[in-house]
């Protein structure tokens, strides 16, 4: 409906997923934590200072944004992030969480595959301030996340 990626682009999501072979992710097959025929869970390549290892939720399907998402893809999204949000509480000790989930250019929006993040929050993090602060976290490290994430997973799902 209110896409913006032209008919070339190479969505590194659905390449780092495994939706499609063609094209360069960061993301590694270590990096995931979740996947059924709906979604997708992984650790972000990306740390976000005193907010480290967050878990990115996506739509194996390739949809750009929110508006041409479906109710159900919608709904299983949501109820991933829910679960990616306790095991966070659970194997970070986060004291909270903060849901972020961007559409288009300017809601954001930098890889056009709908994506929600859901990252752990401590007191004093200073989130908004570091938010754009983000190295590239290493594969072994995102490995080790997405590990102690699947540890907590594996009991509620």
């Amino acid at each position: 409906m209110y896409n913006h990626a032209d008919e070339t682009y190479k969505c590194p999501i659905c390449v780092g997923i495994g939706t499609i072979k063609e094209g360069r992710s960061l993301i590694e097959p270590g990096d995931i934590v979740f996947q059924d025929e709906l979604v997708t869970a992984f650790i972000s390549s990306f740390n976000i200072k005193n907010n480290p290892y967050h878990v990115v939720v996506v739509p194996n399907e390739h949809i750009e944004n929110i508006y041409d998402m479906s109710d159900g893809t919608g709904a299983r999204i949501q109820s991933i992030a829910r679960e990616m949000a306790i095991a966070l509480k659970n194997a970070y000790k986060a004291q909270g969480v903060t849901i972020i989930q961007n559409n288009e250019p300017y809601g954001d929006q930098h890889a056009f595959h709908y994506h929600m993040h859901v990252i752990p929050r401590y007191g004093g993090d200073e989130l908004y301030q570091h938010i754009y602060d983000k190295p590239t976290a290493s594969t072994d490290e995102r490995a080790k996340a997405a590990a102690s994430l699947k540890g907590y997973m594996g009991k509620r799902i």
